[in-house]
């Protein structure tokens, strides 16, 4: 059963109000345009006056989020990318965690399975290694173009394929042909498949961010709309995905708050930090 908010079966705690706030980028506090609404501007400042701590989760790499954590006017804090592989304080930059693996096998078993397919390895800060280019507007940052060798010949923070010819089902398909051992992997709303260090996702940083402000999971607060956000999803004490959201990110939810056009997002933080709630 998927629970809406704000109806009769969201049920929280009395006098509950949220200390973190781990909001998804993409479809959460921007379209997919890379418009940030004035009215989800509004609502993050309105949690920062309250005094909650707002931390963004995405599967952007750090040079890509750092200009939404500017847009957002959000203070000195930590601030999560990578699908969690990568933990920075801002400003300025300092890693404050990267969790790397060994892409050698993956990438032989892409390359053997889906020969076709475009390959990425990120580089902290300011792009991305390429085997070749990738469509116009998939990757920000510096793209330099490598061979596989030379990708698989360093230790990375994740591994991106990408078939703009095929579809997300068949990279489900694709990852099960994978056999995908000693990694987590996350399939996009495309033909996109998300290769991270095993056991890192954006679930296990909020974790760990909280922790860090010593602040407890049932006072944490998170929203987003993809894939890659069910185990933080999971993990908070409320877990938001976005009316948007694919059914099994739903499904992973406490509740599902309205379309991200609906303002769905501001909604949510309003009902916590908004006049109403004072």
């Amino acid at each position: 059963m998927v629970i809406r908010a704000g109806s009769a079966e969201d049920v929280v705690p009395a006098g509950w109000r949220p200390k973190l706030v781990a909001l998804d980028i993409d479809g959460t506090v921007i379209d997919h345009a890379g418009h940030l609404p004035l009215a989800v501007f509004e609502a993050v400042q309105r949690a920062l006056a309250a005094g909650a701590r707002v931390v963004l989760s995405t599967g952007r790499g750090w040079h890509a989020t750092r200009p939404v954590h500017d847009a957002l006017q959000l203070p000195p804090g930590p601030a999560i990318s990578s699908n969690g592989a990568v933990i920075v304080r801002y400003p300025p930059t300092r890693i404050v965690r990267e969790v790397t693996f060994d892409p050698r096998d993956v990438i032989s078993k892409v390359a053997e399975l889906a020969p076709h397919a475009l390959i990425a390895t990120e580089v902290i800060g300011t792009g991305y290694r390429v085997s070749a280019p990738f469509p116009p507007g998939d990757l920000e940052g510096e793209l330099i173009e490598e061979s596989l060798e030379e990708l698989m010949s360093v230790p990375v923070t994740r591994v991106i394929v990408r078939d703009p010819n095929s579809s997300d089902r068949d990279f489900l398909a694709l990852a099960e042909r994978l056999g995908l051992h000693g990694v987590q992997y996350f399939i996009g709303y495309s033909a996109w498949l998300d290769i991270a260090p095993e056991g890192v996702h954006k679930g296990s940083a909020v974790g760990d961010v909280a922790a860090r402000l010593g602040i407890a999971q049932a006072d944490v607060l998170a929203m987003g709309d993809g894939r890659n956000d069910i185990e933080m999803l999971r993990w908070a004490g409320r877990g938001v995905a976005m009316g948007d959201a694919p059914a099994e990110v739903q499904q992973a939810a406490d509740v599902v708050t309205e379309l991200f056009a609906e303002n769905g997002t501001a909604n949510e933080l309003n009902r916590w930090f908004g006049p109403a709630a004072r």
